[in-house]
């Protein structure tokens, strides 16, 4: 089969690798249907973080089931499923208690020795603890994709930071980054009820989708400068749950800057620069929050499906940009560009 493989900084490769299979009796085998690229793949992409040539990459997929090992309970050849960015193997103490990012058996898409989600078809570990099913007719309703493959990490991510911020009705919300991810914790905070959304972002096209999703604000500065225009919409108080979600020392700077007294920040952005913008003493003074990580999209996913299949929500509005298998490395020069927000791959 055909699948999506790095070899260095700039250097995505579409080779051919071993087909799939079924190694151990919780193993399934699945047939992707759609994936796309993260955010988060560019840090690879960049060289900021570090991967091995030849390494599988990609880790959001939806796609059918192909073969199943002879203790999967759940599902069968001819399933229609999304996979969360985590596998894991949904007996452990963590996964009972929704953390499944933390499962001891669990593990990354594309991480050395396993398939990456870019690919025509993977291994998917544990597939009663990772997989979730979705109505099998939707897997030929072409508007409906988009919304079901943001499950599977950029809505559920989206969601996990207004959670943790504590997002609730008539909150006001800022949300830092107009990325996918920012952009889904706009749509994730109008979903909670939040009465104002302040949107920090500048690109225009992606800052006209957070309206959409339900920022009543923009702020297009950044900075200190975005910190006095947050206080100044807000009174000179800021906000009661603040998301971020771009990992930068700058960014969350920004977010704790501009969380209410008494508030929190969510924070999901992958971090780059250790614990730099965190300000122990500044949270310390006002009673500031900090909670976020890596999000257990396995855990969200359930709830969130049912208002994606009824049209209540649509996360797929972020992928501005489709290809084929053989358009992965130009998807991945455009998102690094900034010329597309998120790139869908239709198999």
């Amino acid at each position: 089969m055909r699948a999506t493989v790095i070899h260095g900084p700039n250097d995505i490769r579409i080779e051919e690798v071993p087909d799939p299979v079924v190694r151990h009796p919780t193993d399934a085998v699945v047939r992707v249907v759609n994936a796309c690229i993260c955010g988060s793949d560019l840090w690879a992409y960049r060289g900021v973080a570090a991967r091995t040539a030849g390494q599988r990459i990609g880790h959001e997929f939806l796609g059918i089931v192909e073969a199943v090992g002879s203790e999967v309970r759940d599902f069968r050849p001819g399933d229609f499923v999304v996979a969360p960015f985590v596998w894991s193997d949904g007996t452990c103490d963590f996964c009972r208690e929704g953390l499944h990012t933390s499962c001891p058996e669990g593990g990354f898409w594309g991480e050395v020795g396993s398939d990456g989600g870019q690919g025509e078809a993977v291994r998917v570990p544990f597939a009663d603890g990772t997989l979730v099913q979705l109505p099998k007719e939707t897997a030929g309703e072409e508007k409906l994709l988009p919304g079901l493959l943001a499950l599977s990490d950029v809505m559920s991510t989206g969601h996990h930071a207004a959670v943790t911020a504590g997002v609730r009705p008539g909150a006001t919300v800022a949300v830092v980054g107009d990325g996918a991810v920012g952009l889904c914790g706009v749509l994730a905070a109008q979903r909670l009820g939040a009465g104002r959304i302040i949107a920090l972002g500048r690109h225009e096209a992606r800052t006209a989708i957070a309206r959409s999703f339900g920022a009543t604000d923009v702020v297009a500065e950044r900075g200190d400068a975005a910190i006095a225009a947050v206080k100044e919409l807000t009174g000179g108080q800021g906000a009661h749950a603040v998301l971020e979600a771009v990992g930068t020392e700058e960014s969350m700077r920004t977010a704790i800057s501009i969380a209410r007294d008494g508030g929190a920040v969510g924070y999901v952005g992958v971090p780059h620069g250790g614990s730099a913008g965190v300000d122990i003493g500044q949270m310390f003074g006002r009673n500031v929050s900090l909670r976020g990580g890596v999000a257990p999209a396995r855990a969200y996913i359930p709830e969130l499906l049912p208002d994606v299949l009824s049209g209540a929500i649509d996360p797929g509005l972020v992928f501005d940009s489709t290809v084929g298998l053989d358009g992965v490395p130009e998807g991945y020069r455009a998102m690094d560009n900034r010329t597309a927000l998120k790139v869908r791959i239709a198999l």
